[in-house]
């Protein structure tokens, strides 16, 4: 398909075709500009690209996305700045500035992108464009980059060119989460493990609820919460909240007078060891024992850190009421989706009670999807 789209665009086959996943974060939210702990697993769903070098320096950059407008972006890599103003184009144009800032030598593409990725759904539609560029432009170019190596050049690429103030967990979760596991990472030195989550063999499912309420990162809300964690951080005196120990929180709390900020440094010290929580009842087999952990970070989530809409907060609610084990907010907040955490007999009929709760409510109705834990970035053909 994408290769059709490839010859349909530019008259030619391309070179290769890869795949970069979108995400889903079991646990660990705002934590990773923390310098904190988080637990993302790929999902199937990713963004696919048809890519061709050109030694001309031009860029051309195309999607198949009914979501954007139609046609061809053209771009050329020596005019690359930040604050490109091309749209979705500056995702992909922004990983080439990127790595052409680090010192490497890229003299244009064609590239056509396909996904199936929900945009605006907290998935990490913008990451898996990232990441399938930099690992396509990796191997066509020869640039022998580690998979980390390529998240950091994707997160730079977003936090600069593209304005975004993300942490490092979306690009790396979608270049290095690998099928049936989720990936502890430690974002301060980007250590990692994996970590087996077969939910299905345990009798469970993890559905995913689209609550199709939008959001934008490169907006105020996600900017002030880093910036007032910042700003804790060095009324404590430590270089990042992830130095502050969950069993120091209590004298951290009392130290921190401003209202506003108190609570965020509650959240990222007690969601730091939810992630802690989560990986020790995983590694012992108790899937189930997790779903109270998940909707203890929801809460914390919605009151402390103040990042839920009321749709997330419905989906939480009609879940956990319907029978589910838990269930949270996943992704940045203010719209987005949810997981739920659910014995397998008891899905469809969690589901349908969040959907009725939803049509009660007067809200659209939600996607709903059952989440798989899938392979990261790939080269296809």
């Amino acid at each position: 398909m994408s290769e059709d789209g490839f010859r349909a665009t530019y008259g030619t086959g391309p070179e290769g075709v890869w795949a970069a996943p979108g995400r889903v974060n079991l646990i660990g939210e705002h934590t990773d500009y923390n310098d904190g702990f988080v637990m993302p697993f790929a999902l199937p769903h990713a963004t696919v690209a048809a890519v061709a070098r050109r030694a001309d320096g031009r860029l051309r950059l195309h999607t198949g996305s009914p979501d954007v407008p139609a046609g061809v972006v053209e771009l050329h890599v020596d005019e690359l700045e930040p604050g490109g103003g091309a749209g979705w184009a500056d995702y992909p144009a922004g990983v080439i500035w990127a790595l052409r800032d680090a010192g490497y030598e890229i003299t244009g593409a064609d590239v056509h992108f396909e996904s199936t990725v929900p945009t605006g759904a907290g998935l990490s539609s913008s990451a898996a464009l990232e990441v399938v560029t930099a690992v396509a432009l990796n191997d066509l170019y020869g640039l022998g980059l580690e998979r980390w190596r390529i998240a950091r050049l994707c997160q730079r690429a977003e936090n600069v060119y593209v304005g975004a103030p993300t942490g490092i967990m979306d690009q790396t979760a979608s270049a290095c989460c690998t099928e049936g596991h989720a990936l502890w990472l430690d974002t301060r030195d980007l250590s990692q493990r994996q970590i087996p989550f077969d939910l299905a063999s345990q009798g469970l499912r993890l559905l995913v609820v689209d609550t199709r309420v939008t959001h934008a990162h490169s907006e105020g809300e996600y900017g002030k919460r880093r910036a007032g964690c910042e700003q804790a951080a060095a009324l404590l005196g430590v270089d990042a909240l992830r130095d502050i120990p969950y069993e120091g929180l209590g004298d951290a709390l009392a130290r921190v007078e401003d209202p506003e900020l108190r609570p965020l440094v509650r959240h990222v010290v007690t969601e730091d060891r939810r992630v802690e929580r989560v990986v020790e009842l995983l590694e012992t087999g108790d899937a189930r024992a997790i779903g109270p952990v998940l909707t203890e970070g929801h809460a914390s989530l919605r009151d402390d850190f103040k990042v839920s809409c009321p749709e997330l907060d419905l989906v939480v609610s009609a879940g956990v009421e319907a029978g589910a084990l838990g269930a949270r907010m996943t992704g940045g907040g203010f719209g987005g989706s949810a997981i739920v955490l659910v014995e397998e007999s008891a899905a469809e009929k969690t589901a349908e009670a969040i959907v009725g709760a939803f049509a009660t409510a007067g809200h659209r109705e939600p996607r709903v999807f059952t989440a798989v834990p899938s392979a990261g970035a790939r080269r296809l053909v």
